[in-house]
């Protein structure tokens, strides 16, 4: 199986992310130029699009009993807004284990193996508000929307495409850019300005997660920080953790664009 699976991540690291039409790129002469994006929303993945319904943690169940020849201990390690780089390295340190490169490398390998199955396998969801949130900002002609998560780089296209909103993120950070979720921001900062061609200003970016992590993620860049209290963090907790703007779910699409102040002026 090492040997498929090193096949695997060689074909994967050869292929983009998302692939955007090549016509996107080019438009005919005779289309007016695209609008002028001046606000930025980055989302988080698990617990704000959607519930695995546990496919993640089986796949690092999974992982940890081919790597390490024994059962699961998860319980020393904290998942919720951590990146899997970050996660990885803590599996290998409370097992005693050194988390050398190569060996992290093929944990994670092994991780995104099984995580396609159990997508399959488990009874996951798009959380309340997806899609249908993120078909209201793609009909706003000045937000850009993309990617601030803890996944690896396969790993969110993997979830994203399992519940069909994988299109909607031509771009994000991810755990492959750093083990450290505080420094993603820079990231997909960058990506968003390769991709519309607009130095985003902190204060017109938009970060939604979870979890206070996703709070201190924003702050690192002076971005705004909006908390959903859609799985195990409470809204007073997101407040005490320093949120700009909380809400219970997006379901309300037409009120949280309005709170947030997206709709062009």
């Amino acid at each position: 199986m090492d040997a498929d699976i090193l096949e695997s991540r060689q074909r994967l690291n050869r292929s983009a992310f998302i692939r955007v039409h090549p016509r996107s790129n080019f438009p005919p002469s005779n289309r007016r130029p695209l609008p002028l994006k001046t606000k930025l929303v980055l989302f988080d993945i698990d617990g704000t699009i959607l519930s695995s319904g546990g496919a993640g943690e089986q796949a690092l169940a999974q992982a940890i009993r081919e790597q390490f020849g024994q059962e699961e201990k998860l319980g020393n390690v904290e998942l919720a807004g951590k990146t899997d780089v970050w996660i990885a390295h803590r599996i290998f340190e409370v097992r005693g284990i050194e988390p050398k490169p190569e060996s992290v490398d093929l944990f994670l390998d092994r991780y995104l193996h099984h995580l396609k199955v159990e997508l399959a396998r488990h009874n996951g969801r798009l959380l309340p508000g997806f899609p249908e949130i993120l078909h209201a900002l793609a009909r706003l002609p000045n937000v850009a929307v993309g990617l601030l998560t803890g996944n690896l780089r396969r790993g969110a296209e993997l979830k994203l495409g399992h519940y069909g909103v994988l299109e909607h993120f031509p771009f994000g950070a991810f755990a492959d850019d750093s083990r450290d979720r505080n420094e993603l921001g820079p990231f997909a900062r960058k990506r968003a300005h390769d991709a519309h061609g607009t130095e985003f200003q902190s204060g017109d970016i938009y970060v939604i997660g979870d979890t206070p992590h996703d709070i201190a993620c924003a702050k690192a860049i002076h971005a705004r920080a909006v908390g959903v209290a859609t799985d195990r963090y409470s809204r007073a907790a997101l407040d005490a953790a320093g949120a700009d703007f909380v809400f219970d779910d997006l379901s309300d699409t037409e009120g949280v664009i309005r709170t947030l102040g997206l709709n062009p002026a």
